[in-house]
């Protein structure tokens, strides 16, 4: 039996799982949110159902990742920290660099880091962690696993910009995508169910969630997504606005008297739901509302759209469909919104049956029986695809 630790930290964030390979049996997973912030959370959650939560000020990135490997010694589930043997990290941007997860070395973490300008937010936080866990756990292999490695391989016609050619090669200016490792889990997991080589499906994964993207599959890779050089582009999102006219941001940071960096703040993280609805960026708050908030009712009807434009457009890319696959918070727990995307592409096959879709995270074909094209829930799982990273390179 070997305990892998799957890292996935965000900017404010350190949620994580400790998994027993090759069984892939989650032994203990947990989450430290607000870091560096007063009122920091530390919870954890044990394989028979056991939960631990504290709270402490301030927690920072380098006493949470501590706490995290004190706190499975004192409840149990590790003796010696010498029982992990590997760790996989997530990381959002690999650039051009990485097309594949790759065992961190010395010169790969400088990589990631000089990679921090495609995800500031992320890619600096992550390395800062990669160099913690060396220190807390010195003879545990790691592996940095990349979102956009999925990605890195994409046709030159669709990863590609109608700007200078030589904005490319000299600037790295493309589209690198995100939420590649949950895209990966779902279509490898859809293929799985449908009992088929993905290698032979036509397949869209929807991650819908704060964060949303459409992926297009074909011949087992990913051929088209939504979001660009950075998770801004694309659907619309919780708090982004997904894809926008460029000459409007100049416009409107001329009007607001703002920066471009203010711009795209706003862009970011005011954007979208919350700031077409003026209420809430999450879709139950919108769906409670809606009735008597017509401009609740007018974000949730631009997401369906906006969603609805992607699935039909990869369409007509891929030639055909075999499966539309929901996953992430909305795409999991979101019954109506599921419901009323389907609705609207009923032109390509695309059906929900409501008997079959009246659930809330859990794995189903929600399409009739008798239809061609399979419409299935599909909760994601990126730490289990992490862990499964650091086990096929650390077999090499």
């Amino acid at each position: 039996m070997t305990k892998i630790l799957a890292v996935n930290a965000g900017s404010s964030t350190l949620k994580w799982k400790l998994f027993s390979m090759p069984e892939e049996t989650v032994i203990a997973s947990g989450l430290v949110d607000r870091l560096n912030l007063p009122g920091s959370i530390f919870k954890v959650k044990l394989a028979d159902g056991t939960k631990h939560e504290e709270t402490q000020d301030n927690i920072t990135n380098k006493l949470a990742a501590a706490m995290v490997l004190t706190r499975l010694k004192s409840y149990g589930i590790l003796k010696h920290l010498s029982e992990i043997s590997g760790v996989g990290h997530r990381i959002v941007a690999g650039g051009e660099i990485f097309k594949d997860s790759a065992v961190i070395t010395p010169l790969v973490l400088k990589q990631i880091k000089a990679l921090k300008d495609y995800a500031p937010l992320h890619n600096p936080v992550q390395a800062y962690y990669i160099e913690v866990f060396e220190q807390l756990l010195p003879d545990a292999q790691e592996v940095a696993v990349f979102d956009t490695s999925l990605y890195a391989q994409m046709p030159e016609m669709n990863y590609l910009y109608g700007i200078p050619y030589e904005y490319y090669e000299n600037f790295g200016a493309r589209k690198y995508g995100a939420h590649g490792t949950s895209h990966r889990y779902v279509a490898h997991r859809t293929a799985e169910i449908l009992g088929k080589p993905l290698d032979q499906l036509k397949l869209i994964t929807l991650h819908l969630g704060s964060g949303s993207s459409v992926t297009a599959f074909k011949d087992g890779h990913a051929l088209d997504t939504s979001m660009g050089f950075t998770p801004l582009a694309g659907v619309m999102m919780g708090t982004r606005s997904g894809d926008i006219d460029p000459s409007l941001v100049a416009y409107l940071a001329e009007k607001l008297d703002v920066k471009m960096d203010k711009m795209i703040d706003i862009l970011n993280h005011k954007s979208g739901l919350l700031g077409v609805s003026g209420l809430s960026p999450d879709q139950r708050d919108l769906e409670q509302t809606q009735d008597e908030r017509p401009q609740s009712k007018l974000a949730l009807d631009m997401f369906v759209n906006r969603v609805v434009q992607y699935v039909g457009s990869y369409t007509a890319e891929l030639g055909g469909l075999d499966a539309v696959v929901f996953t992430a918070g909305s795409g999991e727990n979101g019954i109506a919104m599921r419901q009323a995307i389907a609705d609207k592409l009923g032109y390509l096959g695309i059906a929900i049956d409501p008997a079959k879709n009246d659930f809330r995270g859990e794995e189903h074909i929600v399409s009739p029986d008798h239809n061609r094209v399979k419409v299935l829930v599909v909760p994601t799982d990126e730490e289990l695809m992490i862990v499964r990273d650091v086990m096929r390179l650390s077999a090499h």
